[in-house]
């Protein structure tokens, strides 16, 4: 199975971050490794050695880095473990490469019950901080820049904590968000009904203080063994690129749901507020939806198993634990008791479940027609989003009828253009694609070009593969602009590349894309060496990096992406986001251009005009100068080290983007359907962003005409 699989640092599965709650394990039953891990851990070093691209050994030199990574994941601000711990920590460094390949894991546990017992110590100090005095117009900062800040002492961490409440107190105060959301288990984005109130005193921001760090204390006592296994093999991976990890079992069954578009379930998006597990959304068509009692807000405080199972307290569990309670097989019955939104009361609802298409995260279409957003412009612009490259590949392999696929979808909509006449341009929407299946993406990129290599490959050995479009003739053949942004990855730099190499159509967005040009693999982690069919998948699985992929033209588009034709404006565009910002990102470099034949449909002529133009639109765009005026603000956060902790100073810095805040929601509205998840949201919403979209398209579509009339000429 070969994958582009979305960047860690951004574009991370539910599963990956939020580990899994069984309250019968604490803390204090971390100290020693369970059986079998073991194995998993001696697989996981051998398969690293054998099959990752650069076939490093496991050595002392990465062992050190390999103990940097675990203590980054466990304390990444440097708030809970002393400068004294990690000296004693680091003299055990250069053992670990040994005792990882005997299979012997044991300091994993013994530094997580280290760092949860100082954690538990801190949050224990902090408690009592909360409740003390602080003068909030004295003129001093917090330290915001924790890279190249050193481990403290206990009298520094005082000092670092005693500012820290003081900033979360003013934090409070001004208003913040603190919600956890999770959609069956998958993220669902926060929604601006998620915002968290300004408090309305200083006692209540105190009160919801007490309360977050007791939920942090409460979270990290229940973290299970084989979640504290996965943090620390991930961490040995990543020390030989960013994109290689150890997936245990619940993090694979998320991958394959990711994939799969499907899981098994009642049908309902949740977040966790204040210990509760609250009903975000409910999924058209799911079981929920068809049974109509569970509302949107309402509190999900119990869940039991069968018609007649006793209902589990999940008030204060982890949401990913209660997601795993929620979820089971097709057929099967849970019991939810509700505390509802309308007025509180306690009901228990018996709901079957049911499998649940995920069809939000599957390809979209719609046709726009532009003169209704762009005045005397009038054309049919077909819009589809691609969320990511998809692909069953059990379905696949097993001959299932209408298995989740991409390029299955993106055909159903081209199907659909054609049924209803037919359209005078195509922009294909990759922003926020993270990637997925390489052979999406080259059968994808085949609908678009007439024929000839998509990608070429390049293995651990240096041998390059070209992969190719090998079916003469296009879907479709006209005009076509690709959008993309710095979240773009991976599969979708792979398309992104095509279509520019072959010059089929024109790149607007961020001023590159993400810079993922590596392709990993997906293999069980298995007890037997040479077991490839069907092994068992109980010890989770490994997904290591074991190639390097390159556009036509010779390119990686490792670190660097591909580059947009035409760039907007964009505040994400300014983010630390993207390949050269990872730790230990392999480098750029390029290979032999392959054979392939590049069209007319874009020439530097073109393009220079289409800048021109645009230019000159978002020069004159007054939503645009907010953008701008956005941009430069949040530069100035960027390179700050500190932020202020005096009210006065941070009340001022709030205010200088209200007002732009304000006008941008009066124009546009606090619609929900441009925050949900599902069918009701706009596939292309008329923004200004988009707008100026739509009319990069439709310049590009008169300079075409124009090149053709002038060669008939």
């Amino acid at each position: 199975m070969k994958l582009h699989m979305p960047p860690r640092t951004f574009i991370k599965m539910s599963m990956l971050v939020a580990v899994l709650v069984a309250t019968a394990y604490g803390a204090t039953q971390l100290s020693a490794p369970p059986k079998g891990d073991a194995r998993v851990a001696k697989a996981v070093a051998r398969l690293m050695e054998e099959s990752h691209i650069s076939h490093h050994k496991i050595d002392d030199g990465i062992a050190k880095k390999f103990l940097e990574r675990y203590l980054k994941e466990l304390d990444p601000r440097k708030l809970y473990l002393t400068k004294a711990d990690v000296e004693l920590l680091r003299t055990k460094s250069t053992q670990l490469d040994d005792l990882i390949k005997a299979g012997d894991v044991a300091f994993a546990f013994q530094t997580y019950q280290l760092y949860a017992k100082r954690l538990n110590e801190r949050i224990a100090k902090v408690q009592q901080l909360i409740d003390q005095e602080h003068d909030f117009t004295v003129d001093e900062d917090m330290v915001v820049d924790f890279k190249d800040l050193d481990w403290s002492t206990p009298e520094e961490l005082d000092d670092r904590w005693r500012k820290q409440i003081k900033y979360d107190l003013l934090v409070l105060k001004l208003g913040d968000s603190q919600s956890e959301s999770v959609e069956d288990g998958l993220d669902l984005p926060k929604s601006k009904k998620d915002e968290e109130k300004p408090a309305k005193t200083l006692a209540d921001a105190k009160k919801r203080l007490h309360k977050r760090y007791a939920n942090i204390a409460t979270m990290t006592d229940q973290m299970e063994p084989d979640q504290v296994l996965e943090m620390y093999l991930t961490a040995l991976t990543t020390t030989f690129d960013p994109h290689s990890s150890y997936m245990s079992l619940s993090t694979l069954e998320e991958f394959q749901i990711a994939m799969k578009l499907k899981l098994q379930g009642i049908g309902a998006a949740l977040r966790v507020t204040d210990g509760y597990t609250v009903v975000a959304e409910i999924v058209p068509g799911g079981a929920a939806d068809a049974d109509g009692r569970l509302k949107e807000g309402d509190k999900i405080i119990g869940v039991g198993q069968g018609e007649e199972g006793e209902i589990v307290d999940v008030v204060e569990m982890k949401l990913s634990k209660v997601v795993k309670l929620i979820r089971g097989p097709k057929g099967t019955v849970v019991r939810l008791q509700v505390k509802t939104a309308e007025d509180s009361s306690i009901h228990i609802y018996d709901l079957t479940r049911q499998v649940i298409e995920l069809k939000s995260s599957r390809v979209r279409g719609e046709i726009i027609d532009s003169g209704e957003r762009i005045d005397g412009r009038r054309k049919k612009i077909g819009v589809i989003n691609i969320p990511s490259f998809y692909r069953d590949f059990d379905g696949a392999q097993n001959g299932t009828a209408n298995f989740s696929s991409t390029v299955a979808d993106v055909k159903k909509v081209l199907s659909d253009f054609f049924n209803q006449g037919g359209v005078d341009a195509i922009v294909v929407d990759l922003r926020n694609n993270g990637g997925g299946a390489l052979v999406e993406a080259i059968e994808v990129s085949g609908l678009f070009i007439d024929y000839g290599p998509v990608v070429q490959v390049k293995s651990g050995r240096g041998q390059v593969e070209k992969y190719e479009d090998e079916e003469p003739g296009v879907v479709y053949s006209g005009p076509l602009v690709v959008l993309t942004n710095r979240l773009s990855a991976s599969a979708s730099e792979i398309f992104a590349g095509v279509i520019k190499d072959y010059h089929r159509g024109v790149i607007i967005g961020d001023s590159t894309t993400h810079g993922k040009g590596t392709v990993q693999s997906v293999r069980p982690v298995s007890t037997e060496p040479f077991r490839l069919k069907n092994p068992d998948p109980t010890d989770g699985a490994l997904k290591v990096t074991i190639q390097k992929f390159y556009r036509v033209n010779g390119d990686s588009t490792q670190n660097r992406g591909v580059n947009a034709d035409v760039v907007l404006p964009s505040l994400i565009d300014h983010f630390d986001i993207g390949e050269s910002f990872l730790d230990n990102a392999l480098e750029f470099d390029r290979v032999e251009a392959a054979d392939y034949t590049t069209t007319s449909a874009v020439t530097p002529e073109i393009l220079s005009t289409l800048r021109e133009r645009s230019k000159k639109r978002v020069a004159a765009d007054e939503e645009f100068q907010r953008d701008q005026r956005e941009i430069e603000r949040y530069r100035k956060r960027k390179d700050r080290k500190t932020v202020t902790l005096n009210e006065a100073k941070m009340r001022k810095e709030r205010e200088e983007g209200k007002a732009d805040a304000e006008a941008r929601k009066k124009k546009e509205g606090d619609s929900k359907k441009d925050s949900s998840r599902y069918g009701k949201k706009e596939i292309f919403p008329d923004k200004h962003y988009n707008r100026e979209v739509l009319s990069v398209t439709l310049d590009y579509i008169d300079l075409l005409l124009k090149n053709r009339t002038a060669k008939v000429q």
